[in-house]
């Protein structure tokens, strides 16, 4: 039986809606398939920033470097700038516990339309170097309020950094249709792209089986719009990762629906798992939030936490409840949060109950 503990962090918006709904629905198949989570509420966000001028405790990070993993919701608030609320919370997890690979899937699911005229099924994987890159913290402004004002952002890239990134590309890759495509801008930023380059062809290099393709960064977005499904495992940089892998949920009907896993893959520090879109402040409060994303986040976090049969247990039911034309305002439905949730409920139990798993019991 798996026995974890979970920090949890429903943050700002819809993130305090979708989080405890996911909640629901991965206890529900937790408990079918014998697992025992321990979820550990903790008040960090825009709320806690304005109650204590930062984004968590002090020692917040040793607080959570014990956990199995971290569930995190939305961080994000229009009265705090996002200097604040990211850099104060999101991405010092990332950094701290070496979350170096961000893990976004794209895939088409049952009932969404596509936005495109032609769409053969979409099924890929964005692999976001997550540590380094074009989100450093080197830089600063100069000369502020004279018209001399200057900005100057740090761009770093190392050779280990490229190297795990891009191993973690080609172990995906071998395990599904084995192509990598490496997004890279070398023709017009001529120091750090080349080296990207090189790094990842001299990594790729060691997997015979896997196929390379080199594609800038501008074609490459462009051949995501005209032919998604030309397309197995991307590996990026931190921006350009970024960028594309909303690109890449949006063709597939909407960011709405889109986890994303932030990885520690040698398992020294908790990963943590949280949906790709953003806190919502439009709609939060209204029960109308698409759970989907953070579902879908909760069953790659059973999967991390070694229980794949609960996983695809969970994406299944989602996948029923959109196949039954199930859907908030985002997809073109009518469902609320709840009516969403509720359908998924039901269709964990269907679905037990159809495969033959049976409730598990447990020793007090």
């Amino acid at each position: 039986m798996t026995a974890a503990q979970i920090a949890v962090i429903a943050g700002d918006g819809i993130g305090l809606e979708v989080v405890p709904a996911a909640i629901r629905c991965i206890d529900a198949v937790s408990e079918l398939h014998g697992i025992r989570l321990e979820w550990k509420s903790l008040d960090w966000g825009s709320d806690y920033y304005r109650a204590h001028g930062r984004m968590m405790p002090v020692d917040g990070l040793e607080q959570i470097a014990e956990d199995d993993a971290i569930f995190l919701g939305a961080v994000g608030d229009p009265t705090i700038p996002d200097t604040e609320t990211l850099w104060g919370l999101l991405i010092p997890i990332r950094r701290r516990f070496e979350q170096y690979v961000n893990l976004r899937p794209a895939r088409t699911l049952p009932g969404i339309p596509s936005v495109l005229s032609r769409s053969d099924p979409i099924d890929l994987m964005l692999v976001r170097e997550n540590s380094e890159g074009e989100y450093s913290e080197i830089g600063g402004r100069f000369s502020r309020g004279l018209p001399s004002e200057t900005a100057v952002q740090e761009t770093v890239f190392s050779r280990v950094g490229i190297a795990r990134v891009s191993r973690f590309a080609a172990d995906l890759a071998s395990s599904r249709r084995g192509l990598v495509t490496s997004a890279t801008k070398s023709n017009g930023i001529i120091h750090t792209m080349p080296f990207w380059d090189e790094i990842v062809e001299e990594t790729l290099a060691g997997y015979p089986a896997v196929e390379l393709r080199s594609v800038l960064v501008d074609a490459l977005a462009a051949a995501l719009v005209l032919r998604p499904w030309s397309f197995d495992v991307i590996v990026a940089s931190n921006l350009l990762g970024d960028i594309l892998s909303d690109l890449a949920s949006a063709i597939t009907g909407s960011i709405g629906v889109a986890p994303s896993a932030n990885l520690n893959p040698e398992r020294r520090h908790p990963s943590m798992f949280e949906p790709v879109h953003g806190s919502a402040p439009d709609i939060a409060g209204k029960g109308i939030a698409n759970p989907i994303g953070q579902i879908w986040s909760g069953a790659m976090m059973l999967d991390h936490l070694g229980e794949p049969a609960a996983a695809a247990h969970l994406i299944a039911a989602f996948e029923e409840s959109l196949r039954a034309g199930v859907m908030t305002g985002d997809l073109g439905g009518t469902a609320t949060t709840e009516t969403f949730v509720e359908s998924v409920l039901d269709n964990i139990a269907e679905l037990a109950r159809r495969d033959n798993v049976a409730a598990a019991t447990t020793q007090p």
